[in-house]
């Protein structure tokens, strides 16, 4: 299977400060991995690496057919077109219906036919389970179910691959697992590949799956011991 993301001695930064090193790892399409180390040990800098947010400083990275330490400022939005992003907090307009808010994400997008956008909105609606919340407004949902939305608006475009940071951070343990299985059911029935930040040991252990450990400035593939 071709790769989906490839750092290869990559050195992760925050301005001048050096956060990971000599990061090197493979994801493939349709693979499932999880991201895990303490607070401040990496994770997020590291996503942000993958999705242009930090600029690769040092070493190779492709994701998603794009060269990391090469891009250019003016490609950043094509990259991001081809991954899903969900973070902690759901990042849902609060003044927008719940259709509202996937339609403006589309348009954002580049998409313009009006009868494909709502397709395709029924469509990510379908997937998460909430085809009945069209009209309802965030504050109408659950966090749960807000969270459901964010993943329904990263499926929008059709992404190579899914970065999830702590998506489950803000739930209580049982909304967490209906999550991680919502996450794990897209990967298998998209071949969507899933690389999930989280502190929620508890869960890795239940849903096991390839591991990479953020600990001391480096990344261990745990699957590798």
């Amino acid at each position: 299977m071709d790769s989906v993301i490839s750092l290869k001695n990559a050195y992760i930064f925050q301005k001048e400060n050096l956060i990971l090193s000599d990061v090197n790892f493979e994801i493939k399409q349709g693979e499932f991995v999880y991201l895990i180390g303490k607070t401040g040990s990496g994770k997020s800098s590291l996503l942000k690496t993958l999705y242009a947010d930090l600029f690769l400083e040092k070493g190779q990275g492709v994701v998603a057919g794009y060269e990391l330490e090469k891009i250019k400022y003016k490609e950043i939005p094509y990259l991001r077109r081809k991954i899903g992003i969900i973070f902690q907090d759901f990042q849902l307009l609060p003044d927008r219906n719940i259709q509202q808010n996937l339609r403006f994400f589309m348009e954002a997008m580049g998409w313009e036919e009006k009868a494909k956008i709502n397709e395709r909105i029924v469509d990510v609606l379908e997937m998460v389970g909430l085809p009945e919340v069209l009209s309802k407004m965030p504050h109408q949902l659950s966090g749960g179910e807000q969270q459901r939305i964010a993943i329904a608006r990263a499926l929008l475009n059709h992404p190579a691959i899914l970065l999830a940071d702590e998506p489950t951070g803000n739930l209580d343990p049982e909304k967490s697992v209906e999550i991680l299985k919502l996450f794990m059911k897209i990967n298998l029935l998209s071949k969507t590949a899933v690389l999930m930040a989280t502190h929620e040991l508890d869960l890795i252990e239940r849903f096991p799956k390839r591991t990479l450990f953020c600990d001391g400035g480096q990344i261990k593939d745990l699957s590798d011991n």
